[in-house]
């Protein structure tokens, strides 16, 4: 737990095997051993003798084996952990990721001061205040704030996550300057922060990467739930907001704003469901990419135009990027180290077990409950939902319903904590109020409907 590092050297477990993998979900024998060969699970042979024997019922005996060293199939499963990084090496971690951050935070915070001195983010605000100033009513009609959070909309959107954290962290800052209680979380803070830990994108293109590449049937299946898993999820976080703040949603501007993004999504979704895996994969990336450069290159010819010293005015906001990364890392390496006890300590592993053993004590299908550590695990990291994401389509297949579901599950929301360590942290906010309760209710919200669209889409497949 605290010097630990995952990729550790792990003493090799032996097994022999009587069961057919098959009867829990697995696509093939096959997969079932390369999912034990990432637990440092080999199967036994002429040389390395069974340490246990794995079954398909608890009443099989095995000559040789007491029922310490029988396992079936579903106890198996419970028993397998992964390991995870002790507090050094998370410590290190947090460090990185913020230096990794510098970069990528001084360039397009750079460009957010060219923007800001050539007018550009109060033009984008006067466009969209109609709507913002409903949602935000704190915020005064025109302020900057509202164009830095309408670009970090916009990135998180094109699935630019790069790109949408300084864009969040300047909007933070923007606002922070309205706060007047600076250690205490705004209501206008709050509203923005929930939104964009909703996680809406309009195209999972990681998703359906790692689905091509592991040679699913139709690797684009899961973007129609997808679209409307994330959509619900980032409704729900307004509303809960909305209603803890108690701004009236049913206005004619909210409510047509709402209806143009859902129909914008609702062409796009047709456009897309007609395009191959290749189509697909090119279209994300030129429209992402294409619309990225186009910012930058408008932000630069803004400045042109009206005569600013584009270059002292990037390296001022450049120089902001760099200070900003390096204030997070308290606030990152806190809340890393906590979810590394979390999982280290074993406590996640028997959630899960838990709430498997609870939905087969009720009868109920337990299919869904393979994809659930996707969906625990996302709050805490991305890297780490993501490598559930893959670990779950390997061992059940891409096109498993467990494999589906994870899918889904991943694209439904984003990086609850990290969001908060890091958006939180970058302007000093300690008291973060309501921020995590109502952020996870939408992450529930996005759960939930994540696994009622499963069965919907891919109810018939195992």
């Amino acid at each position: 737990m605290v010097t630990g590092k995952a990729d550790d050297p792990q003493p090799a477990i032996y097994y022999s095997l009587y069961a057919q993998p098959e009867t829990q979900g697995f696509s093939s024998r096959d997969a079932f051993l390369s999912y034990l060969e990432k637990y440092n699970y080999k199967l036994a042979d002429s040389t390395h003798a069974a340490d246990i024997v794995i079954v398909d019922g608890s009443t099989i005996h095995i000559s040789g084996f007491t029922a310490e060293k029988t396992f079936t199939l579903a106890q198996l499963q419970r028993k397998l952990t992964k390991p995870a990084d002790g507090i050094i090496e998370t410590c290190k971690t947090a460090v990185n990721i913020c230096i990794a951050l510098i970069g990528i935070m001084a360039l397009f915070m750079g460009m957010m001061s060219i923007a800001e001195k050539a007018g550009g983010i109060r033009f984008l605000s006067k466009i969209i205040g109609p709507f913002f100033s409903k949602l935000f009513p704190e915020i005064p009609k025109g302020h900057p704030s509202m164009g830095h959070m309408m670009m970090n909309f916009s990135a998180n959107l094109l699935g630019l996550d790069n790109a949408a954290t300084p864009f969040g962290i300047k909007a933070m800052q923007s606002l922070q300057e309205l706060n007047p209680n600076k250690d205490t979380a705004s209501n206008a803070q709050l509203m923005f922060l929930c939104l964009h830990a909703s996680g809406l994108t309009l195209i999972p293109v990681s998703i359906i990467a790692a689905r091509a590449a592991l040679k699913a049937e139709n690797p684009t299946d899961i973007f129609i739930p997808c679209m409307i898993a994330t959509f619900t999820a980032t409704l729900a976080a307004m509303l809960i907001v909305s209603f803890r703040q108690k701004i009236r949603i049913f206005q004619p501007v909210i409510i047509g704003w709402i209806g143009g993004i859902s129909a914008v999504i609702a062409l796009l979704v047709v456009y897309v469901t007609q395009l191959s895996a290749t189509e697909l994969g090119v279209f994300s990336g030129v429209l992402s990419n294409g619309l990225i450069l186009t910012i930058l290159l408008v932000i630069v010819a803004g400045g042109l135009y009206k005569r600013i010293n584009v270059f002292d005015a990037f390296v001022e906001g450049a120089k902001g990027g760099f200070e900003t990364a390096i204030r997070i890392i308290p606030y990152l390496v806190g809340m890393l180290v906590a979810i590394s006890l979390l999982r280290t300590s074993g406590s996640f592993d028997v959630v899960i077990n838990g709430i498997k053993s609870f939905f087969t004590f009720l009868g109920a299908d337990t299919r869904f409950v393979d994809g659930i550590p996707t969906a625990l695990i996302r709050p805490l990291s991305g890297s780490g939902a993501r490598g559930m994401m893959i670990d779950t389509m390997t061992a059940f297949g891409p096109d498993s319903f467990a494999g589906r579901l994870t899918c889904i599950l991943q694209g439904s929301s984003d990086t609850t904590f990290y969001v908060v360590a890091v958006y939180f942290g970058a302007v000093a906010i300690r008291n973060t109020r309501y921020a995590i309760g109502a952020m996870l209710l939408a992450d529930l919200v996005g759960i939930i409907t994540s696994i009622l669209l499963c069965y919907l889409f891919f109810g018939n497949t195992l």
